[in-house]
């Protein structure tokens, strides 16, 4: 991430505009406090650097913040790192937790009763990029900041 690959001149000349990083206990707090600093981090994008966010983005970035960190928090132990980033056109979401093992988006079953997580986050954004680490995963999504929908492009790097 932060390259701007495509040259659809969406990232600034030095990668995002704006960065920022939050360590969640993983406690019963975690994922409203989660939901919290990503309004507070858009809201000062748009105040800091004139970025419009229509209230779809916002909208939509909290659900994905929601989404992924109560995932993390229910698969995984000990804390979750939060990182948000945002550049002309999108801002990217990436959770962080201690659980090397790979979730995959599975098939839409109106029947089946809750795993509906990734399903809804892969719907909902641009790009979904699912990466192991040395100790973890790191699920970063990509969610525009214009009002029309991405391509949901999903991307498995093991």
């Amino acid at each position: 991430m932060g390259s701007d690959a495509d040259g659809d001149g969406c990232e600034a000349a030095n990668g995002y505009l704006m960065r920022a990083s939050y360590a969640l206990s993983g406690d019963d707090g975690c994922i409203a406090e989660a939901r919290h600093h990503a309004v507070a981090f858009l809201d000062k994008a748009r105040t800091d650097h004139h970025l419009p966010v229509p209230a779809r983005a916002r909208d939509l970035t909290q659900l994905v913040v929601s989404e992924l960190v109560t995932n993390a928090r229910k698969y995984a132990p000990g804390p979750v790192l939060l990182e948000l980033c945002i550049h002309a056109c999108a801002v990217d979401v990436v959770v962080r937790d201690s659980e090397s093992t790979v979730p995959t988006v599975r098939a839409a079953d109106p029947n089946r009763i809750g795993q509906h997580g990734l399903e809804i986050v892969k719907a909902v954004t641009e790009a979904l990029f699912i990466e192991q680490e040395p100790a973890g995963k790191r699920i970063t999504a990509r969610i525009a900041l214009s009002d029309g929908l991405g391509g949901h492009a999903t991307s498995h790097h093991p």
